[in-house]
């Protein structure tokens, strides 16, 4: 109890200073994941420790998000260490599959996700009075190791008698102070490329007919993404500078071409389709500042960027693919379409420039 008294007082500190230091970076100075700050704000305690509380949900996370559609237009947000991706919608078409319950979906509108829920281990109401006196409300999820797997926020124009029935409908009997924790599981070695039967992952990639069929691809050589577009054949996987994000984006916005852009961790995918106006560069940060859909994307975070081509019965979809130095995707970026629709025109003379002038210069 003292300890958490103690995060409490932490936390309450640090929001008063003239920066306003984001949640996750308070729990990094401090030292503890973020869902361990959050947990420490459960149960009864005086306002003047600190300005957020917090409930324990249960642990029925497919039920919970398919109760989402009557809060109404939302903020959802997904991130992980280079990118964080913002779309406001309504949580409509959730499902998941009974035969495999840890796998969910949204698919009815502005926001489309794609959910998995073994990673899910820590749920939380959130609500937080802000320095202006504005009420923040929230839902947050988080994996066992304490890291932030998605976020629900409340809008102006959201429903907040559907929010609080929703948290009184699934908040748990414990609410007592704190979580237990896991370390972060260590991200699975590469196989040496020695071992990789090479013709056959080639041969496989050259009869693929969906891109969906690409996780199959690599699970059953036993391949990293990164690894597997190193070991592509040059007319499906071809590098790029680190730049070409940014051009990429900020050419999609300039001549108006509607793209996706899919940003996950390790339990969601979040995914906006349509395009996109306002790109702003701020420091390290490549930024989408459009009503509905930001973006925020770590540039100095980049340490490989690839077009990738994937062959479909609806021809080939192309792609830029952004990893970090440890070989983790960051974001990939796509022209929007629909499945049964050809990759559109536009798009892929967007991406094919860039390769032309990466050959080029090289």
């Amino acid at each position: 109890m003292q300890a958490s008294q103690a995060l409490r007082q932490a936390f309450a500190d640090a929001r008063q200073e003239p920066r306003k230091a984001r949640h996750r970076d308070i729990a990094a100075a401090l030292q503890i994941s973020e869902g361990e700050l959050i947990a420490a704000h459960l149960g009864a305690f005086a306002h003047e420790e600190s300005p957020l509380r917090a409930t324990r949900l249960r642990a029925e996370w497919p039920r919970l998000i398919e109760a989402l559609e009557p809060l109404g237009e939302v903020m959802a947000l997904t991130r992980n260490e280079s990118c964080v991706h913002e779309k406001v919608g309504v949580y409509r078409g959730a499902s998941h599959n009974e035969d495999a319950p840890a796998i969910g979906l949204v698919l009815g509108g502005a926001i489309d996700l794609r959910l998995f829920y073994s990673h899910w281990a820590h749920g939380f109401a959130v609500r937080e009075r802000l320095s202006d006196g504005a009420l923040q409300q929230s839902l947050q999820f988080f994996d066992a190791a304490g890291d932030a797997i998605h976020k629900v926020f409340m809008k102006p124009q959201s429903q907040l008698d559907a929010y609080g029935a929703l948290v009184a409908r699934f908040a748990d009997i414990d609410q007592q102070p704190g979580i237990e924790v896991r370390a972060r599981t260590a991200a699975e070695a590469e196989k040496p490329d020695t071992s990789i039967d090479l013709a056959a992952f080639r041969s496989g990639w050259a009869a693929l007919r969906d891109t969906h069929e690409f996780f199959g691809l690599l699970r059953k050589h036993g391949l990293q993404r990164a690894q597997a577009l190193r070991l592509a054949e040059p007319r499906f996987a071809q590098p790029l500078p680190t730049s070409s994000a940014h051009e990429l984006i900020s050419r999609a916005a300039q001549e108006g071409v509607p793209i996706m852009v899919f940003t996950g961790n390790v339990g969601m995918i979040q995914i906006h389709s349509g395009p996109v106006a306002r790109v702003a560069v701020m420091g390290p940060w490549i930024n989408i500042l459009d009503p509905g859909f930001n973006l925020h994307l770590r540039e100095d975070h980049i340490a490989a960027a690839w077009l990738v081509r994937k062959p479909t019965v609806d021809g080939l979809v192309s792609s830029l693919e952004l990893f970090d130095a440890e070989g983790r995707q960051i974001a990939m970026l796509f022209g929007e379409r629909k499945p049964g629709q050809a990759e559109r025109c536009d798009w892929r003379a967007l991406l094919e420039s860039l390769a032309e002038r990466a050959e080029n210069a090289a």
